[in-house]
């Protein structure tokens, strides 16, 4: 019976401390029942505040494993309790997990009567999966067209605009009611974006004229209901950035157009520009269509640098390629495809579509030439694990991980690092899980990570200490404070501690507190000047919302005096504060309260 290859300490990387200890909780309670294993998916239910039990489904391979979902509705940092106490099983009882067949090992030794059988059975207990069963028989006795006509029926009729020129309308007036009731968020766009986004799965049908009705029917309801946006903030469709290019450039292209329907269409979209910015990705659509010289040359293989264009590209051709692209992929014209993203410089796409086809060696070979970025790396890594080429996946996301990295996308790169991790580790190459991890520590470094390349490291461990402790005392990002003072406590160097914070100021004060907690000691006269510095400013200036705050700073200095034996000194400065704002019931409530 094959598992996935996960240990406690993976389980703790994956999860928050809390959901840890919760999930470990309801593992030792016998909280989880009925595990199943088919192939490479785990199945659990897990007992817990429903009256129902929570599914748990977890995936895996060689590497690991690769997605864990379960129906509770967590939907915070890492893994659930419930993955957790599931996974957890795994590693502590394997025993008792039930081997069972997969779905297609338990279909493969029946007979067609035997499988009509159970199909009129299931039909039968469910009525609902007899339109499944008839759009599934009906995909496959279509003959020849393109994927998207293959899944779906062609429409007899046109769609009615109506109501989407109604929402237009809508959108508008919800905008402006809620900026009535004074709301600073703009949903314009994104609302916008999700409508056409509606006409557009047409267009994804292989329906491009229906398409091209709804988006005329959104356009021309923005041009006519506009008034009602711009009465309120005097602001055209152009401040707020609606893409209708796109969405036209994707339904033009995703339609076969007479020459009388491309000259209509742009006097359409010429007439909208005035009123809704540029459409120049869309008018170029309908100049170009798909006979336009350069990119049939593409097509026919002839690949030079000047792409599928003449002249200069416009700044828009990367998008304009890639659009070209989508809908090429969804026409399962893969070679077409392959020969305008490797013209257009489209890497990324280049490579992934290589490893979808299983052309694993060529991707391999160009990726080696040609990855620059770690998006790229990242979107091809994926693809081969999916295609279960783990070891190529590893060689290509180690690739990734050693370019240079941008601090901007700093959370991906720490994301795509704790992914290599794993899959190296679930392969046994503890030296790649290493490096993956230091490349993730770098972009986002944590106590928890710093833990994981403690246990990497092995005996390698007190060099590499001493490198990451340096490496920690250079970061002076504000995002990277918490995890300098966790690490430094940590590591007991209360000393660097207090000169990191020593400088914060008070907005960060659970950071300082923490570090007071620490080196009252060690530091008691700093703890005392600074602690009381901070609770002076705000009770001079009489700032009652923070008078909390203040007393957390005082808390500290009077433990600091008693930890130099000072209490007469504390005493003292207690009756100096009671005359100096003995008058501010409030503080001196909260003095009361907790015994200062």
């Amino acid at each position: 019976m094959s598992l996935p290859k996960i240990t406690v300490a993976n389980l703790k990387r994956s999860a928050t401390d809390q959901s840890f200890a919760r999930g470990e909780s309801y593992f030792r309670s016998g909280a989880v029942t009925g595990l199943t294993l088919r192939q490479q998916t785990l199945h659990a239910e897990v007992e817990g505040n429903e009256a129902r039990p929570y599914r748990v489904t977890v995936t895996f391979d060689a590497g690991g494993v690769t997605e864990a979902r379960c129906s509770c509705p967590y939907s915070f940092e890492g893994w659930c309790k419930h993955i957790v106490a599931t996974l957890l099983v795994c590693v502590h009882q394997p025993e008792t997990i039930e081997a069972r067949p997969s779905l297609s090992q338990l279909l493969e030794p029946l007979s067609l009567s035997q499988a009509k059988g159970l199909i009129q059975s299931l039909v039968t207990e469910a009525p609902a999966l007899l339109e499944s069963v008839d759009f599934y028989v009906s995909t496959l006795t279509q003959v020849g067209g393109s994927s998207a006509q293959k899944t779906s029926l062609k429409r007899k009729t046109n769609v009615d605009p109506a109501p989407y020129q109604r929402r237009v309308r809508e959108i508008f007036r919800e905008a402006v009611r809620g900026w009535e009731y004074g709301q600073d968020d703009d949903s314009i766009a994104y609302d916008m974006a999700g409508l056409m986004q509606d006409a557009l799965a047409f267009a994804e049908q292989g329906d491009g004229p229906n398409a091209l009705v709804l988006l005329k029917g959104i356009t021309e309801a923005c041009v006519q209901h506009w008034d009602i946006v711009d009465d309120f903030i005097g602001m055209s469709p152009i401040d707020f950035d609606i893409d209708f290019d796109s969405a036209w450039t994707e339904a033009l292209l995703s339609t076969d157009l007479t020459e009388d329907e491309v000259l209509a269409w742009q006097e359409d979209i010429e007439a909208w520009q005035d009123s809704l910015g540029s459409f120049a990705m869309a008018l170029e659509a309908l100049r170009q269509g798909w006979d336009y010289p350069p990119l049939q040359r593409v097509f026919q293989g002839e690949i030079t640098a000047q792409g599928a264009w003449t002249g200069e590209p416009p700044d828009w051709a990367n998008e304009f390629s890639q659009i070209r692209l989508k809908i090429l992929e969804r026409q399962e014209r893969y070679e077409d495809y392959l020969r305008l993203a490797e013209a257009e410089g489209q890497t990324q796409e280049y490579l992934t579509m290589l490893g979808r086809l299983g052309r694993v060696e060529q991707a391999m070979s160009v990726a080696q030439e040609q990855i620059v970025t770690l998006q790229e790396a990242k979107a091809l890594a994926e693809t081969l694990r999916a295609q279960k080429r783990l070891q190529e996946a590893l060689q290509i996301a180690m690739q990734g991980l050693r370019l240079e990295q941008d601090n901007e996308n700093r959370y991906v790169t720490f994301e795509f690092a704790s992914w290599t991790r794993d899959l190296a580790e679930g392969l046994g190459d503890r030296t790649a899980a290493l490096e993956a991890s230091l490349s993730g520590f770098k972009a986002k470094p944590s106590l928890k990570e710093y833990q994981t390349i403690e246990d990497l490291s092995g005996e390698g461990w007190p060099a590499t200490k001493t490198q990451l402790l340096q490496q920690l005392r250079k970061m002076d990002m504000w995002h990277e404070a918490e995890a300098q003072i966790d690490i430094l406590l940590h590591e007991n160097l209360v000393d660097d501690a207090v000169k990191k914070v020593s400088d914060f100021s008070s907005y960060r004060h659970w950071l300082i507190l923490r570090v007071m907690d620490a080196a009252i000691a060690s530091h008691s006269q700093w703890v005392i000047e600074n602690a009381v510095s901070r609770a002076e400013s705000i009770m001079d200036e009489g700032k009652a919302k923070y008078y909390n705050t203040a007393v957390e700073w005082l808390k500290r200095a009077k433990a600091a005096y008693l930890a130099l034996d000072q209490e007469k000194d504390w005493l003292r400065y207690r009756r100096q504060l009671a005359d100096t704002h003995g008058r501010k019931r409030k503080l001196m409530g909260l003095f009361e309260q907790n015994r200062l």
